[in-house]
């Protein structure tokens, strides 16, 4: 039961000043997708929004948070209330399946209304009041994943005491953002007159108000309490008694009017504590030495002195920016040696505890440049590891040359950042830079012998990754087994990454057990380490390859609780948020595979966004081999063979800069020309896919499967038999699940296309075995219909159990789409082939008059994507212009 006046918009006072000024910065635009009202309270946020609101043509969604919405679901709940009060249809999926999802699977709701949104036609704004009454990191966390990918006719007005913990900085670069801060609220000069007179029922004449604009600069907290202090003089004619600010900067104003009129503990506690941007009791205690900064925090709240909280637990502020450069030019002025002294401090407690970029970023401004090697050379890895390789490259080039000279440990940093960057030409004359150091230390005799001894294990660490990169699978197992014998021995602080490489050659070598202990071993060091990329990497393949052995529900638990853990010690809210290509691609196939397309979708986005701004070939090929796979089991052959045909592309041109076995996307690619009835590219396929064998034992066995799969479509089951009855043997043997089930599948095809319907059956219920233990669905969904129909006659789809129950109402819904797959009047059965569910999505939006470019942004997909759409559909409706195919849509019922 929801609370509707929740969704009521608070009412505005008549005699409110109207901010038009404002208004237009809020009203929609083509790019924007959020506007930010940020401000303390008394700034007006809420009246303004609800001026503006009120002005607006179309369907304005408001909701008044309070504390009792910090939960994922009831916040979700709320906000899709909102938008159904506003008129919005389409999300009953949504709210009812919100109602069973785990907190770690509110991604799926919120992308099933994403979709829901993105089928309305009309402008929606919706508002959030309050924001800052939200805590939750997770309801943080999904709510900047709906504004990463929000349809182009929806805006989100967020009004907050505090910036929210969401990536706003991103944004703002992305220029989605309209910024209305406390600055940006201040009243114009007619805005202060007005307030003066018909809101604070105050007479002043033009000069005064002229007067107490310029010297309150618009202030509208300082304007209130002038207003109030001239209500107190019982005279409207008296003349307020303001600051004097006298036209000088802002500086001379707070120096003369607040600063220097402060208690003298006051006085200092502010001068000392302007070195560091950003400000805790804890930080501050450290910089002055003491242990009572807490309760001066406390009373500049209570003051309101240009104290801006970051949090909602009055743990973290910062000064206003105006106001701490007027601080610290006071600070400069009186003692310089004490300033830098507390600078130092600063920086002391920020590595400490583990504030390290904002700590780098201190000592940049310093220019202290001894201090930012020391500090790279100690955090460099682990920030890289975080996902800021790139940053710590940029920081390595504000080094002075003599600064790196001789300093082994920095150019090590240098070449991991390099290769997380996937820049590897610079990497070999580096390490070999790094040898020599190493080689004049030893001659030498260096005291740092043992330190001497982990850089070597770490350039052979770097030296298998490149020869891995380079097909070198000897030399990459060799290099890493060399530092497997010295990892117990130094004090290396890479054996996640290690355990990881070994993971990924057992992996390529079909050694599946061997695999998942390296993987597993990579994972609890990488915690240890606290190597979040590694982690997340090592776990993500770790469930990969959990789940090819048809062991879903582990797969799951394993992408979840490496999740937890990363978000539990790495998730930054201004930074996007660090994700795995494996990872993700796991949940993808997981959630296909159980025919939660919603949840798959959610967790594809942040992969295509990824693929988008740019990625190393072998996570590009994982992208769009999951994505091609997403799209073949919807139906989507079109957008599939896209995927997949770029896939092998990337993973041909660019193989000497994969580190790792791609799936194999060829196999899906021949699957997906037979459901397109593309025999011909089938055929050749087939004449051709045994030139370039793949190196992983699966990606061999799955080409295989896809071979005898064109066999039987060209009439040569036996054959396929002959192949798929040693498959079957291989795939009982390996306890590789999800491929015996695909091959028991293909082999009861062949047999039933000999005519051995009876043995053909037998060979399903075998593959409905496996699928009920393992909880497999989509992949006998993904059958073609003729092995569908026949699966429905086999005696063991009727064993009693949720799972079979399921896959029979899946079969049944798919035999009927096939039959009518408008699902409208049936009519277009007719046609020569049944238009596919996108292409009957790209004939909507023909018919709402929308031009090629327009549809590509609606269905968030490439404009030579919708070219190709409109000519498959042309070809099905036997028509050559929008008008025909719009009327031949009609005449068939599909519109």
């Amino acid at each position: 039961m929801l609370l509707t006046t929740k969704f009521l918009k608070p009412a505005t006072d008549a005699r409110a000043v109207n901010r038009t000024r404002l208004h237009r910065r809020l009203d929609p635009a083509p790019q924007k997708r959020v506007n930010l009202v940020v401000a303390p309270a008394g700034y007006g946020k809420t009246t303004l929004v609800s001026q503006w609101s009120g002005g607006l043509t179309g369907r304005v969604a408001w909701l008044s948070l309070d504390e009792n919405d910090n939960s994922p679901r009831r916040f979700w709940q709320y906000v899709i209330g909102a938008l159904n009060d506003a008129g919005l249809s389409g999300t009953e999926d949504v709210a009812q399946r919100l109602g069973s999802y785990e907190d770690h699977e509110m991604d799926g709701a919120v992308a099933g209304l994403i979709n829901a949104l993105t089928q309305s036609t009309a402008p929606i704004s919706l508002v959030l009041d309050d924001l800052h009454l939200i805590a939750d990191p997770g309801i943080q966390r999904q709510l900047g994943y709906f504004i990463d990918y929000l349809p182009p006719l929806v805006t989100v007005t967020l009004t907050s005491r505090v910036e929210p913990e969401l990536p706003l900085d991103r944004w703002r670069v992305r220029q989605w953002i309209s910024d209305i801060q406390p600055q940006v609220l201040a009243f114009s000069e007619a805005e202060c007159r007005y307030f003066f007179r018909d809101y604070m029922d105050i007479s002043l004449s033009d000069d005064d108000a002229h007067r107490i604009w310029q010297q309150t600069e618009g202030w509208v907290a300082a304007m209130q309490l002038t207003a109030l202090s001239g209500h107190d003089t019982a005279s409207t004619a008296a003349k307020p008694q303001l600051l004097e600010v006298g036209g000088q900067p802002i500086t001379r104003y707070v120096f003369s009017e607040i600063l220097d009129r402060q208690p003298a503990d006051i006085h200092d506690f502010l001068v000392d504590t302007a070195c560091t941007p950003r400000l805790s009791g804890s930080l501050a205690d450290a910089i002055r030495a003491s242990k009572d900064s807490q309760t001066f925090l406390e009373r500049l709240i209570q003051q309101n002195l240009f104290l801006v909280p970051l949090d909602t637990k009055n743990e973290w502020f910062r000064y206003h920016d105006l106001f701490r450069d007027a601080l610290l030019q006071r600070a400069r002025t009186r003692d310089p040696e004490r300033l830098m002294l507390l600078e130092q401090r600063a920086v002391a407690w920020l590595l400490e505890h583990n504030h390290v970029q904002e700590a780098i970023a201190q000592i940049i401004a310093q220019e202290d440049w001894d201090r930012l090697a020391t500090v790279l050379e100690q955090h460099g890895n682990n920030l890289i590891q975080g996902g800021f390789h790139l940053p710590v490259l940029e920081w390595l080039e504000t080094l002075p040359a003599d600064i790196v000279i001789n300093r082994p440990q920095l150019l090590m940093v240098r070449i991991w950042a390099l290769f997380f960057a996937n820049r590897l030409s610079p990497i070999e004359p580096l390490l070999s830079e790094v040898e020599d150091i190493l080689d004049r230390r030893v001659a030498d005799s260096h005291p740092d012998a043992e330190g001497a001894l982990a850089l070597h294990n770490e350039l052979s660490l770097v030296r298998s990754y490149i020869a891995r990169s380079k097909n070198d699978d000897k030399s990459a197992a060799d290099l890493t087994q060399q530092v497997l014998k010295e990892i117990d021995h130094t004090q290396i602080p890479l054996k996640s990454v290690t355990y990881y490489g070994l993971g990924l050659d057992y992996f390529g070598q079909g050694e599946l057990d061997a695999a998942e202990e390296a993987l597993d071993a990579s994972v609890r060091y990488g915690q240890l380490e606290r190597k979040p990329s590694t982690v997340l990497s090592s776990g993500g393949l770790l469930a990969w390859i959990q789940y090819n052995r048809g062991e879903i529900d582990q797969a799951l638990d394993t992408c979840t609780q490496v999740r937890r853990w990363v978000d539990d010690h790495f998730y930054d809210p201004q930074q996007p948020r660090l994700i795995s290509c494996w990872q993700n691609s796991t949940l993808v196939e997981i959630y296909r595979e159980r025919n939660e397309k919603e949840l798959a979708e959610a967790n594809l986005l942040p992969l295509l966004d990824h693929l988008k701004s740019g990625t190393e070939p072998g996570q590009h090929v994982i992208i769009q081999h999951v994505r091609g796979h997403l799209a073949f089991s919807e139906g989507d052959y079109t957008n599939a063979i896209t995927a997949l045909e770029d896939a092998e592309a990337v993973a041909r041109r660019r193989r000497e800069h994969i580190v790792f076995e791609p799936p194999a996307s060829s196999a899906l690619l021949a699957r997906c020309y037979l459901a397109a009835n593309d025999v011909g590219k089938a055929r050749a396929w087939l004449d051709n896919w045994q030139i370039s064998p793949s190196t992983s034992p699966l990606n061999k066995d799955l080409n295989a499967i896809s071979a005898a799969r064109i066999q039987i479509r060209l009439g040569q089951p036996d054959q396929a038999c002959e192949a798929l009855s040693r498959l079957v043997g291989k795939a009982n043997a390996s306890s590789n699940s999800r491929l015996l089930i695909e091959v028991l599948l293909v082999y009861a095809s062949a047999l039933a296309a000999k005519g051995q319907v009876e043995e053909a059956q037998h060979l399903l219920e075998q593959a409905f075995a496996h699928g009920a233990e393992c909880g497999f669905l989509q992949i006998f969904i993904d059958e073609a219909a003729p092995l569908k129909a026949l699966m429905l006659k086999t005696p063991g789809i009727q064993t009693p159990g949720s799972w079979y129950t399921r896959l029979r109402g899946l079969l049944e819904q798919e035999i009927g789409r096939s039959k009518a797959p408008s699902g409208r009047t049936g009519h277009d059965s007719a046609l020569v082939e049944p238009l596919s569910q996108r292409e009957i999505e790209v004939l909507a939006l023909i018919n709402e008059g929308l031009p090629n470019k327009e549809i590509a942004v609606r269905m968030s997909v490439a404009a030579t994507t919708v070219k190709a759409h409109i000519r498959n559909l042309y070809g099905k409706l036997g028509v050559g212009s929008r008008t025909e195919a719009l009327a031949r849509a009609r005449q068939v019922g599909l519109l």
